[in-house]
């Protein structure tokens, strides 16, 4: 499915406890090495510890229906189109490159007859697009990262100057700093603020010691 991109759909994270560690709505891209875009790159702040849970994903890929009426929505579709194969009927519901995936995660042959696709079967292809599962084995390297988590404490930085509290004159902004946030600019935000911030405390601080410097010399 590489290169696919999938629109509107809800993707849950669950960590090995079955807990819900995220749920959002909106766009995700499967690639050569997984899955990414906007969902998966927000999702990525809430999986840590790789080495110590295991994650999954679950993707709604019809979130605007419930599971009866995506089933009689898909009973519509092969009424009428009895005659048809099942791989050729399900266009109006899936992308062309997901449909043997789905097919083959329900064990339905593509070549099944749709008016012989069984209840148990539709029951699965219910399941399966309502529930559509990835395991989750890690993150991309650092190197492509977005953004980055963690760094210097907040409790250790001045949140009007960003001035240090440990060592004078020291000035900090940006990804430097232990916050992170979703995609959506958030980030972008959090640098050009305090980078604003730390510039203009450190100009004044600046200003302010070359004063004293020139005192001192008359």
């Amino acid at each position: 499915m590489q290169g696919l991109s999938l629109r509107n759909v809800t993707l849950k994270v669950k960590n090995q406890k079955k807990k819900t560690v995220y749920e959002g709505f909106g766009e995700l891209l499967f690639t050569h090495f997984g899955f990414s875009g906007p969902l998966v790159l927000s999702a990525s702040a809430c999986l840590q510890g790789f080495d110590k849970d295991k994650y999954s994903a679950i993707i709604d890929l019809k979130p605007a229906l419930s599971e009866k009426q995506l089933d009689e929505r898909i009973l519509r579709d092969f009424g009428q189109n009895p005659n048809r194969d099942v791989q050729n009927v399900l266009g109006g519901l899936l992308p062309r490159l997901m449909i043997p995936v789905v097919l083959r995660r329900t064990d339905i042959p593509p070549e099944t007859k749709v008016h012989d696709v069984t209840k148990g079967q539709r029951r699965r292809l219910v399941e399966e697009l309502k529930t559509f599962r990835l395991e989750i084995t890690g993150t991309r390297p650092v190197a492509e990262a977005i953004v980055t988590s963690g760094g210097v404490k907040l409790s250790e930085v001045n949140s009007t100057t960003m001035a240090s509290k440990k060592c004078a004159g020291l000035y900090f902004a940006g990804e430097v700093l232990d916050i992170d946030g979703y995609t959506g600019g958030f980030n972008l935000q959090a640098a050009w603020a305090t980078g604003a911030a730390a510039g203009r405390s450190a100009a004044t601080k600046e200003n302010e010691e070359h004063g004293k410097t020139n005192q001192r010399s008359h």
